[in-house]
């Protein structure tokens, strides 16, 4: 079985094809973009060739039938989508990636009689932490977006239930909130990841806000995207995920540890982003069982590890302008 990834030049997206290439599969890449350097972060050259990559536009719902048709796709992965930044700064490139591009999705899958579409939507479906009661919020919880890359996620989970309800494509949406690791140097949470980048440079470095976020490593996000596309659940839903709900002060804290010489080197903000961070993944947990979930510690170290190699073949890049 082939699995097509969209938006697999991103973060997560480069992670989860590592996670497809060390399962057996070859996958396919479906992105706008011919980029293939967060890629090459994660996997050798030997791996890499053996990914087709399909240059397209996720809003193309002919290039999509294509590709699923020419290499034989039985699995979809959506991940391609325009962060909170991106969004803010032109609501309507946003929502023609982020909704239409999604739709296309949909729409190709429903052509080509794939069964399951997995996406990613996200922990920005829901508002401030104080529109929550106490306690973790369910999956079912009331949303409630303060950014336009909110609303779209919400649009995108509403049209997920009108085509199994209409079509019969079963769907799983995924709800990340911070994720870090190497590869995440863009958008709205990934100063986390830029914090531990500035720390192996060996620069100073601000994390922009602070208060408490919920820090997911982004190899268990990847390993919860290619569990749920193997899954067996049907109908649309939607889950929230969950990683160590801490405060930005302990992940500094965690970098010195990783990185003594950062000691000083890396501060934070002090404003509460505005997106309920204590969220219930238990229903994940239940019908997609077995996705690790590391510790803060363990991430950080694991993702220190990585920059230092990196750094040691001459292959970190520069902190982002």
């Amino acid at each position: 079985m082939a699995t097509l990834v969209t938006g697999a030049q991103g973060c997560i997206g480069a992670w989860v094809v590592k996670n497809l290439l060390d399962a057996g599969e070859s996958p396919i890449v479906f992105d706008l973009s011919a980029d293939a350097r967060r890629l090459r972060l994660v996997a050798d050259e030997a791996a890499i060739a053996r990914v087709a990559f399909v240059e397209g536009d996720v809003a193309d719902p002919a290039a999509l039938r294509r590709a699923l048709a020419t290499h034989g796709a039985t699995r979809v992965i959506h991940l391609a989508g325009l962060q909170v930044p991106a969004c803010a700064a032109d609501p309507i490139r946003g929502a023609r990636v982020n909704v239409i591009g999604t739709l296309a999705v949909f729409e190709a899958a429903k052509a080509e009689k794939i069964p399951r579409v997995v996406y990613a939507s996200s922990a920005a479906v829901f508002g401030p932490p104080e529109d929550y009661p106490q306690g973790p919020a369910p999956d079912s919880a009331a949303t409630g977006p303060r950014t336009h890359y909110g609303a779209f996620k919400v649009a995108n989970e509403l049209n997920a239930r009108v085509y199994f309800e209409g079509d019969g494509i079963s769907s799983v949406g995924l709800r990340p909130w911070a994720v870090y690791g190497p590869g995440r140097d863009f958008g709205m949470t990934s100063a986390p990841t830029l914090a531990m980048q500035a720390a192996v440079l060996g620069v100073p470095y601000r994390i922009p806000y602070g208060g408490m976020n919920d820090l997911q490593f982004v190899d268990d996000v990847a390993k919860a995207f290619v569990a749920a596309s193997r899954s067996d659940v049907r109908g649309a839903r939607v889950y929230n995920l969950r990683g160590e709900v801490v405060a930005i002060r302990d992940v500094v804290a965690e970098i010195e540890r990783a990185v003594p010489a950062a000691r000083g080197r890396v501060a934070s903000g002090e404003n509460q982003l505005a997106v309920a961070f204590d969220l219930d993944d238990g229903g994940f947990r239940r019908d997609v069982p077995g996705v690790p979930r590391t510790s803060l510690a363990d991430g950080v170290r694991r993702t220190v590890s990585i920059f230092e190699r990196l750094r040691r073949e001459g292959r970190l890049p520069a902190l982002p302008a």
